[in-house]
């Protein structure tokens, strides 16, 4: 059975580490700790004395100062993992923890878990091609040699770049090594460290390189791994749940996200607030807890973004200097069709097809599967066409030689619609009205990966007020912006009642728009 060992970083918060220590230990597990070098001895001291007792709990032999994006960082880990190699034999797994981090899982499901498959789980991306580095310097990590940190002396960072470069000072990756990049949490089996420490003190020429590369806890073990591991031993993701903000910030978890932390699909998570006493103490109890059952729905990341979404929604697309001129002609009419409901719309548009002999294009923004004639490439992805969406439209009045034209556009896309409406053009809109019964928002939470079929059926009841509350949100965005020439049918509506619209939307007889009115499945889902 597998047994851990817990490769613990951390700086403060002595009693919250004697605390988790103390948890993972109770478990059967094992905890190497390096406590760093800059804290106060005294609060090292007494963590030390705290655990001196436990014969699960090893100490480094020495404390490196620690510095965000440092060597230093790896240093400590590496200091951590020989001595855990050395006091815990027994150890069959190595993972790489914070003081902020917390298990989401009984210890029992953890070691069920690494059972499972005889590998590594490390995230590990090509470091070049991948776009795994979001913002900032990529190659210059590696190329240039970093004596300085970028956050406590920014000047002196920024300048010795600047003069390696004009003096031709750039360095070569090590030959025979792959670099790769990922997340510096991972958990690694006793056979990979070994391997890794042996590489360590044989390879002084790589140990050199990383040493002056920036940020080097994110390239080290990942490209180590890949160098020694099999590729098909290895599992490229982190068992450690993390997510980030827009603006690269790590989101701190409070008492309240208990439910969500363990319905992911990952066996620790971080950051954990200081203040989240409840929350520690639940999952504290919770690692040594036995025969507990876990619906796992991983709907975590897609959650955060929805919710986090919401009340952020500004102008996503600035009009580009080609636009401000262009014009999709002032003698063309351009109609709209805005349905949350898809498939509703795409029914809609089918019936103006074939009533009144009209271009009419489904999803033409928000579907990359929407059918189009070749336009000579402008038409080949999503962001294509947004960035370049009144060529894309002209082209297509051209197409087909029509001053008519029909597209669907979801009801989010508020921004698209204020740009379509700023041209010479004539624009209508068209929005449709369905109704929504629970069942459909749900159907829509699993489509859109809010969540899953494991998803608790408490958690579902607290998200489907928000739901329901952001389909009318987007309804209300569309009126609230005063569109000129706007329509609505609706699902509740009378047939005479939605006629009157579609004939003053589509500008056809009265009887034309009847007949598509009185269409008998076009609400059906």
């Amino acid at each position: 059975m597998a047994r851990i060992a817990y490769i613990l970083l951390c700086h403060k918060d002595p009693e919250g580490i004697i605390a988790q220590a103390r948890r993972l230990t109770a478990a059967g597990d094992f905890v190497s700790i390096h406590f760093d070098g800059r804290a106060k001895q005294a609060d090292f001291d007494r963590i030390r004395e705290s655990l001196s007792t436990n014969p699960s709990v090893t100490f480094t032999t020495r404390r490196a100062k620690c510095g965000w994006g440092e060597w230093s960082l790896v240093e400590a880990t590496l200091l951590a993992v020989e001595a855990a190699v050395e006091a815990f034999p027994r150890a069959t797994h190595f993972y790489m923890l914070s003081g902020d981090c917390m298990p989401i899982k009984t210890a029992e499901f953890a070691h069920a878990f690494l059972d499972r498959e005889e590998v590594d789980y490390i995230e590990s991306f090509d470091f070049f091609n991948s776009d795994w580095i979001k913002t900032g310097i990529k190659d210059e990590r590696l190329i240039y040699r970093h004596w300085f940190n970028e956050r406590t002396h920014k000047t002196l960072f920024y300048a010795s770049m600047t003069w390696q470069k004009k003096l031709g000072l750039q360095r070569k990756v090590p030959a025979d090594i792959q670099m790769q990049i990922g997340s510096q949490w991972w958990c690694l089996r006793r056979r990979t460290v070994e391997w890794i420490l042996e590489f360590v003190r044989r390879r002084k020429d790589v140990m050199r390189f990383f040493r002056t590369t920036w940020i080097p806890d994110e390239t080290f073990f990942q490209t180590l791994v890949r160098h020694l591991v099999p590729e098909h031993e290895i599992r490229t993701r982190t068992l450690t749940f993390l997510m980030f903000t827009d603006y690269g910030i790590p989101v701190t978890f409070y008492n309240d996200h208990y439910d969500l932390l363990l319905s992911q699909d990952y066996l620790f998570a971080r950051k954990i607030s200081p203040d989240a006493k409840d929350l520690k103490d639940r999952l504290g109890k919770l690692y040594v807890a036995r025969n507990v059952r876990f619906s796992i729905s991983n709907e975590g990341r897609s959650l955060y973004k929805f919710l986090a979404g919401r009340g952020r929604i500004g102008r996503r697309f600035a009009p580009r200097f080609w636009e401000n001129e262009g014009s999709l002609g002032r003698e063309r009419t351009l109609m709209m069709v805005t349905c949350k409901k898809w498939h509703v719309a795409k029914r809609m548009v089918e019936r103006v097809r074939k009533v009144t002999n009209l271009p009419a294009l489904d999803y033409l923004f928000n579907e990359g599967s929407t059918p189009l004639p070749d336009l000579g490439g402008i038409q080949s992805n999503l962001e294509k066409r947004t960035r370049h969406r009144r060529a894309l439209v002209r082209m297509l009045f051209d197409y087909w030689q029509t001053d008519k034209l029909i597209f669907c556009i979801d009801p989010a896309n508020v921004d698209l619609m204020q740009d379509f409406y700023n041209d010479k053009a004539k624009v209508r809109l068209l929005e449709i009205e369905c109704d929504f019964t629970d069942d459909y928002l749900i159907g829509h939470a699993t489509r859109v990966g809010l969540a899953g079929e494991q998803t608790p059926q408490e958690t579902i009841d607290r998200l489907l007020p928000t739901i329901r509350y952001d389909v009318k949100f987007e309804s209300d965005r569309i009126r609230d912006a005063g569109f000129p020439n706007f329509h609505r049918i609706r699902q509740s509506g009378s047939v005479d009642e939605n006629t009157v619209a579609l004939a003053d939307f589509l500008d056809i007889p009265v009887e034309k728009a009847r007949e598509i009115a009185a269409t008998e499945y076009l609400y059906v889902d």
